[in-house]
Protein backbone atom coordinates (compact mmCIF):
# COMPACT_ATOMS: atom_id res chain seq x y z
CA UNK A 1 0.00 0.00 0.00
CA UNK A 2 1.29 3.35 -1.06
CA UNK A 3 1.86 6.10 1.62
CA UNK A 4 0.34 9.34 0.97
CA UNK A 5 2.18 12.50 0.36
CA UNK A 6 2.79 14.91 3.23
CA UNK A 7 1.70 18.15 0.85
CA UNK A 8 -1.74 15.78 -0.48
CA UNK A 9 -2.51 14.99 3.22
CA UNK A 10 -2.53 18.59 3.95
CA UNK A 11 -4.51 19.80 0.68
CA UNK A 12 -6.82 17.47 2.36
CA UNK A 13 -7.46 18.86 5.80
CA UNK A 14 -7.62 22.83 4.34
CA UNK A 15 -9.72 21.63 1.52
CA UNK A 16 -12.67 23.06 3.07
CA UNK A 17 -11.12 26.49 4.21
CA UNK A 18 -9.69 26.82 0.82
CA UNK A 19 -12.97 26.61 -1.32
CA UNK A 20 -14.86 28.39 1.59
CA UNK A 21 -12.08 31.37 1.04
CA UNK A 22 -12.01 30.90 -2.64
CA UNK A 23 -15.93 30.87 -3.09
CA UNK A 24 -16.39 34.37 -1.14
CA UNK A 25 -13.24 35.71 -3.41
CA UNK A 26 -14.62 34.26 -6.51
CA UNK A 27 -16.60 36.83 -9.20
CA UNK A 28 -17.80 37.03 -12.50
CA UNK A 29 -14.90 35.51 -14.94
CA UNK A 30 -13.58 33.40 -12.19
CA UNK A 31 -14.59 30.04 -10.34
CA UNK A 32 -14.42 29.03 -6.95
CA UNK A 33 -12.38 25.94 -8.33
CA UNK A 34 -10.15 28.10 -10.82
CA UNK A 35 -9.05 30.21 -7.45
CA UNK A 36 -8.38 26.85 -5.41
CA UNK A 37 -6.73 25.35 -8.57
CA UNK A 38 -4.47 28.66 -8.15
CA UNK A 39 -4.09 28.35 -4.56
CA UNK A 40 -2.95 24.91 -4.74
CA UNK A 41 -0.69 25.85 -7.09
CA UNK A 42 0.85 28.36 -4.56
CA UNK A 43 1.06 26.16 -1.76
CA UNK A 44 2.85 23.91 -3.58
CA UNK A 45 5.50 26.42 -4.31
CA UNK A 46 6.01 27.10 -0.78
CA UNK A 47 5.37 23.37 0.67
CA UNK A 48 8.83 23.29 2.19
CA UNK A 49 8.36 26.18 4.50
CA UNK A 50 4.49 24.73 4.66
CA UNK A 51 5.31 21.45 5.83
CA UNK A 52 8.03 22.63 8.31
CA UNK A 53 5.64 24.81 10.16
CA UNK A 54 3.41 22.40 13.50
CA UNK A 55 0.05 22.09 12.68
CA UNK A 56 -2.13 24.10 14.26
CA UNK A 57 -2.87 27.91 14.15
CA UNK A 58 1.15 28.69 12.50
CA UNK A 59 0.27 26.25 9.54
CA UNK A 60 -3.53 27.76 9.24
CA UNK A 61 -2.59 30.79 9.19
CA UNK A 62 0.09 30.50 6.55
CA UNK A 63 -2.23 28.15 4.24
CA UNK A 64 -4.93 30.98 4.20
CA UNK A 65 -2.49 33.96 3.52
CA UNK A 66 -1.08 32.12 1.08
CA UNK A 67 -4.08 31.44 -0.63
CA UNK A 68 -5.66 34.30 -0.50
CA UNK A 69 -2.83 36.05 -1.71
CA UNK A 70 -3.10 33.43 -4.63
CA UNK A 71 -6.34 34.18 -5.67
CA UNK A 72 -5.84 38.13 -5.34
CA UNK A 73 -3.14 37.49 -7.98
CA UNK A 74 -5.56 35.45 -10.08
CA UNK A 75 -7.90 37.69 -10.01
CA UNK A 76 -5.61 40.55 -10.75
CA UNK A 77 -5.19 38.77 -13.64
CA UNK A 78 -8.53 37.60 -14.95
CA UNK A 79 -9.93 40.02 -17.51
CA UNK A 80 -13.97 40.51 -16.84
CA UNK A 81 -16.10 38.25 -19.16
CA UNK A 82 -18.56 39.71 -21.39
CA UNK A 83 -21.71 41.35 -20.19
CA UNK A 84 -24.95 38.48 -19.38
CA UNK A 85 -26.83 38.61 -22.43
CA UNK A 86 -30.50 41.21 -22.22
CA UNK A 87 -33.02 39.81 -20.69
CA UNK A 88 -31.11 37.58 -18.33
CA UNK A 89 -31.60 38.33 -14.76
CA UNK A 90 -28.94 38.66 -12.53
CA UNK A 91 -30.61 37.89 -9.03
CA UNK A 92 -34.12 36.52 -8.73
CA UNK A 93 -34.01 35.87 -4.86
CA UNK A 94 -36.24 38.06 -3.28
CA UNK A 95 -35.90 36.49 0.20
CA UNK A 96 -35.22 39.38 2.64
CA UNK A 97 -32.66 37.06 4.94
CA UNK A 98 -31.02 36.48 1.70
CA UNK A 99 -30.68 39.70 0.12
CA UNK A 100 -29.58 41.36 4.07
CA UNK A 101 -26.95 38.79 3.74
CA UNK A 102 -26.05 39.54 0.13
CA UNK A 103 -25.93 43.06 1.53
CA UNK A 104 -23.32 42.54 4.58
CA UNK A 105 -20.81 40.30 2.15
CA UNK A 106 -21.07 43.33 -0.09
CA UNK A 107 -20.38 45.79 2.69
CA UNK A 108 -17.57 43.07 3.96
CA UNK A 109 -15.96 43.36 0.51
CA UNK A 110 -15.81 47.01 0.40
CA UNK A 111 -13.74 47.08 3.88
CA UNK A 112 -10.01 47.81 3.77
CA UNK A 113 -7.40 45.37 4.79
CA UNK A 114 -7.18 43.46 7.35
CA UNK A 115 -10.31 44.08 8.57
CA UNK A 116 -12.09 42.14 5.52
CA UNK A 117 -9.79 39.60 6.56
CA UNK A 118 -10.48 39.49 10.02
CA UNK A 119 -14.53 39.86 9.52
CA UNK A 120 -14.22 36.82 6.80
CA UNK A 121 -12.18 34.67 9.27
CA UNK A 122 -14.75 35.25 12.01
CA UNK A 123 -18.01 34.86 10.03
CA UNK A 124 -15.93 31.04 9.09
CA UNK A 125 -15.63 30.47 12.80
CA UNK A 126 -11.85 31.03 13.26
CA UNK A 127 -10.77 32.24 16.64
CA UNK A 128 -9.04 35.36 17.46
CA UNK A 129 -6.09 33.57 18.06
CA UNK A 130 -6.36 31.90 14.06
CA UNK A 131 -7.10 35.41 12.75
CA UNK A 132 -3.80 37.08 14.74
CA UNK A 133 -2.19 34.48 13.29
CA UNK A 134 -3.52 35.03 9.59
CA UNK A 135 -3.13 38.92 9.86
CA UNK A 136 -0.22 39.82 12.25
CA UNK A 137 -2.56 41.28 14.67
CA UNK A 138 -2.35 40.49 18.87
CA UNK A 139 -5.73 38.31 19.73
CA UNK A 140 -6.72 41.85 21.67
CA UNK A 141 -6.02 43.46 18.62
CA UNK A 142 -8.35 41.50 16.57
CA UNK A 143 -10.91 41.61 19.48
CA UNK A 144 -11.20 45.70 19.30
CA UNK A 145 -10.97 45.58 15.45
CA UNK A 146 -13.71 43.10 15.41
CA UNK A 147 -16.00 44.99 17.21
CA UNK A 148 -15.07 48.19 16.01
CA UNK A 149 -15.75 46.90 12.42
CA UNK A 150 -19.27 45.37 13.15
CA UNK A 151 -20.79 48.64 14.93
CA UNK A 152 -19.27 50.01 11.81
CA UNK A 153 -21.18 47.68 9.35
CA UNK A 154 -23.86 47.45 11.78
CA UNK A 155 -24.71 51.65 11.02
CA UNK A 156 -24.07 51.19 7.61
CA UNK A 157 -26.88 48.22 7.40
CA UNK A 158 -29.40 50.29 9.22
CA UNK A 159 -29.02 53.15 7.54
CA UNK A 160 -29.74 50.92 3.85
CA UNK A 161 -26.24 51.87 2.81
Amino acid sequence: MKEQDPFETLLKRYEGMLFALCRRMSRRGTTAEDLVQEAAVALWRSREKLLSLPSGVQQTAWVWRVARNAAIDTLRRTAPTEPLPDGMETSTETDANTEALSALYEEVALLEEPDRTIVTMYIEGYSYEEIGAATGLTTKNVGVRLVRVKERLRKKMMQGH
